[in-house]
């Protein structure tokens, strides 16, 4: 087959009038490079993308072999070493990564991009899909989680929020700086829990997004809650929902209240819409709350 110009095709990546001089390690690095073009293409992710192409540089340095020369071997020898050792990786993470390699390896097998030709005249040997149904993990559980892992009871949940609310009182007792912050975590931890958003949907909450629920006329503007920055599908924008306060949550519906009337309006946000707001009177970030919810996981393993 013919290579063509398309996206991650080598013509559009290799110079046909240069040579490198180390031709091994820049073909690689120009395999790499094609196929992040080809993902870019498929609007897909600037962090999938590079994932992708960092787990397949490690499965590269592990094997200390380029793509033309893997093996199945090489991806049994890879994976057994990833999940051996004390900290062994979960089966999902497994499970996706063998589906990334796998894409990687389809890409480079395809004559419509021209490797696979390329690296048979340059090395004299081609590219192998190398993961395959015998030595890659099968989808067959929609629950992939760690069965040691279970939900909070009600107890440990009260505790869980308790401590929540005692760094608050501490640090109001003792005078020091970041009640406000200790406040706003409290109520976010409270927010997540009730309407089951993600770290990225709940750092872009606006204001707006607090919703009536026409029949729900008693939680009044937080009778609903919009989700505009849901978790997308590969190459399409977020996904939006509507999450409805139910009232086995409605304790929510008065911390919201005061959060949005007393309490945020003490970090001097402006005109500024995002509901969770920073000591920086701007929108609270993706790493900040990430950090918060690694110390609220921490506090989870201790209550139960």
């Amino acid at each position: 087959m013919v290579s063509a110009d398309v996206p991650g095709a080598i013509s559009l990546v290799v110079p046909g009038n240069v040579r490198a001089l180390d031709p091994a390690p820049a073909m690689f690095e120009a395999m790499l490079t094609g196929w992040m073009r080809q993902q870019q293409s498929r609007l897909l992710a600037r962090k999938t993308i590079g994932d992708r192409l960092s787990l397949v540089r490690r499965f590269a340095l592990f094997n200390g072999t380029y793509p033309w020369e893997w093996t199945p071997e090489d991806v049994e020898a890879y994976f057994s070493a990833q999940l051996s050792g004390t900290s062994p990786l979960a089966h999902s993470t497994v499970r996706g990564q063998q589906g990334d390699l796998q894409l990687f390896c389809a890409f480079v097998t395809d004559g419509r991009y021209g490797w696979a030709s390329a690296c048979q005249e340059a090395f004299g040997q081609v590219p192998v899909q190398v993961c395959h149904d015998w030595n890659t993990a099968d989808h067959v559980a929609s629950f992939e989680g760690r069965p040691g892992r279970r939900a909070l009871t009600y107890d440990e949940l009260q505790t869980l929020f308790d401590a929540a609310d005692d760094r608050v009182e501490q640090r109001r007792k003792r005078r020091r700086k970041g009640v406000l912050a200790a406040w706003r975590d409290a109520v976010l931890l409270k927010q997540v829990y009730a309407f089951g958003t993600r770290r990225r949907e709940t750092a872009m909450l606006d204001l707006q997004d607090l919703r009536h629920n026409p029949r729900a006329k008693a939680y009044g503007r937080f009778g609903a809650l919009e989700v505009r920055f849901g978790k997308a599908s590969r190459g399409s924008p977020p996904k939006r929902r509507t999450v409805l306060t139910v009232p086995e949550m409605d304790w929510i519906v008065p911390l919201l209240e005061e959060w949005v009337d007393e309490v945020r309006v003490g970090f001097s946000p402006g005109r500024h819409p995002a509901l969770w707001v920073s000591e920086r009177c701007g929108r609270l970030g993706l790493r900040r709350l990430g950090r918060f919810l690694q110390i609220i996981g921490s506090l989870v393993d201790v209550c139960r």
